[in-house]
C-alpha cells in the first residue's frame, strides 16, 4: 500500500490549548501562487523527454533478491539509489498539468531527443532546439524533463512474539524541470524540487512476501509520482489549511459556532462584532478578535482578516504581559501562549496578503474569474 509524505501545517494552538473544549478546528482552501510566474500569453505548451536513456534503473541494494525481503534486517539504514524512468515522468507530468486546466494546451513528446546519445549525459535544450520544438509542435513554451533519482530505504520490524512483521520502503524522488521560451539563449528557469512516497505491508513473513510491491512496480508508481511532484511550482493550486476558533465564554460565542456549523458565517460575524464590542475583558475580546479574523478569511477578504488578528495580538500581548518578559533571556513560549498562537495567525495571515499580487497576476489569463 502507497502512502505520501508531505509536509502539512504545524499548527502551535494545538501545542497549548490541545485540551481546551473552546477551540474548535476550521479547515479553510484558498489558491496559493506557483513559485514561477508565466505571462498571460503562454498558453501552448509542450512537456518534453531531454533526459538520455537511463543505462541501469534497478535499484542498487546488496542481498535484496525478490524474496528475500527479510535479508534486510540486518540492513537497517540503508539506503538504495536508481534513476527514474523520465519517459513515464514525462507523461505523468503532461497529465497532471492537463488536468489543472491553466493552460489552454497541453502537448506530450515522452521519446527521449537524447536516444541518440551513446554516453548518458545532461544538457539543456539550444535556442535553435527549442525554436524547432516550439515550430513543429505548435506551442509557445517548452517544459523539459532532465533527470530524475530515486533513493530508497527499507525496514523491517518485529512487532510480536506471533510473527508479525511491519515492512516498510520509502523513497524520495527528485525530479528536475526546466522551462524554454523560444526568445531565450538560456532555459527560463530550473526548478529541483523532492517529495516522498512509500509502502508498508503488515502481516507473515509469508503473507508480506506473497503481497509486497515488485521493485519494477516501485520505480513505475515512483516515476509517475515524480512528475506530479513540480506542478505546484508551475501552476497556482488550491492550498488546505487549518483555523481555529473559539466557541464558548459566552451566549454569543455559543451561538456563533452553531452558525458556523450551518454555513452562515455572517451571522457568526453578526455575534463575534457583538461579543467584542460588548465586553471589557481583554481575554474575551481577543477570542471574538481571532474569530472574526477567521470570517474575513473565510470571505477572502485578507486585508480585514490582518487587521483583526493584529487586533487580537496587541490585546494578547497585554493578556501575557509580553512587555514585562520581552527582555529576559529565558522566555518559554508557553509562558505566552496567547500573544504566540496570536502573533502565528498574523504570520499566517500576512504570508497569503503578500502573495495576493503574485496570485492576480498568475490568474490574470482568466479574467480573474477564479
Amino acid at each position: 500500500m502507497a502512502k505520501l509524505d508531505s509536509l502539512a501545517f504545524a499548527c502551535m494552538f494545538i501545542l497549548f490549548f490541545g485540551s481546551c473544549q473552546s477551540l474548535e478546528q476550521i479547515p479553510i482552501e484558498y489558491v496559493h501562487p506557483a513559485e514561477i510566474s508565466f505571462p498571460p500569453e503562454l498558453r501552448k505548451v509542450a512537456i518534453v523527454n531531454n533526459c538520455s536513456t537511463p543505462p541501469d534503473s534497478a535499484l542498487i541494494l546488496a542481498a535484496s533478491a525478490p524474496g528475500s525481503i527479510f535479508k534486510l534486517m540486518q540492513m537497517r539504514g540503508a539506503s538504495a539509489y536508481a534513476n527514474g524512468d523520465p519517459r513515464i515522468v514525462a507523461e505523468s507530468l503532461a497529465a497532471e498539468i492537463a488536468n489543472q486546466n491553466y493552460f489552454e494546451t497541453v502537448v506530450i513528446c515522452d521519446s527521449a531527443l537524447r536516444a541518440n546519445d551513446r554516453i548518458p549525459r545532461e544538457n539543456t535544450l539550444s535556442q535553435e532546439e527549442v525554436r524547432t520544438l516550439t515550430s513543429n509542435l505548435g506551442v509557445d513554451f517548452i517544459i523539459a524533463v532532465e533527470g530524475v533519482q530515486f533513493i530508497t530505504g527499507r525496514s523491517v520490524y518485529n512487532l510480536d512474539d506471533y510473527g508479525t512483521y511491519d515492512v516498510a520502503i520509502d523513497l524520495k524522488a527528485f525530479p528536475t524541470i526546466r522551462t524554454y521560451l523560444p526568445s531565450l539563449k538560456k532555459p527560463m528557469n530550473t526548478i529541483t524540487a523532492t517529495d516522498s512516497i512509500y509502502w508498508e505491508e503488515i502481516g507473515t513473513k509469508e503473507q508480506i512476501n506473497a503481497r509486497m510491491i515488485s521493485e519494477e512496480q516501485i520505480l513505475k508508481e515512483a516515476a509517475e509520482f515524480a512528475g506530479t511532484i513540480p506542478v505546484k511550482y508551475l501552476i497556482p493550486y488550491w492550498r488546505k489549511d487549518a483555523r481555529f476558533i473559539y466557541t464558548n465564554g459566552s451566549i454569543q460565542m455559543r451561538d456563533a459556532s452553531v452558525y458556523v456549523h450551518e454555513g452562515s458565517w455572517d451571522d457568526a460575524y453578526k455575534l463575534w462584532l457583538e461579543a467584542f464590542n460588548g465586553t471589557k475583558r481583554k481575554k474575551k475580546k481577543m477570542r471574538a478578535a481571532t474569530n472574526i479574523a477567521v470570517y474575513y478569511e473565510v470571505k477572502d477578504s485578507i486585508a480585514q482578516a490582518v487587521e483583526w488578528a493584529t487586533k487580537a495580538q496587541k490585546l494578547a500581548e497585554k493578556i501575557d504581559k509580553v512587555d514585562q518578559i520581552k527582555d529576559s533571556t529565558n522566555v518559554n513560549l508557553r509562558d505566552i501562549p496567547n500573544f504566540y498562537q496570536t502573533s502565528l495567525h498574523v504570520t499566517e495571515l500576512k504570508k497569503r496578503y503578500d502573495s495576493l499580487t503574485k496570485i492576480k497576476m498568475q490568474m490574470s489569463r482568466f479574467n480573474d474569474d477564479f
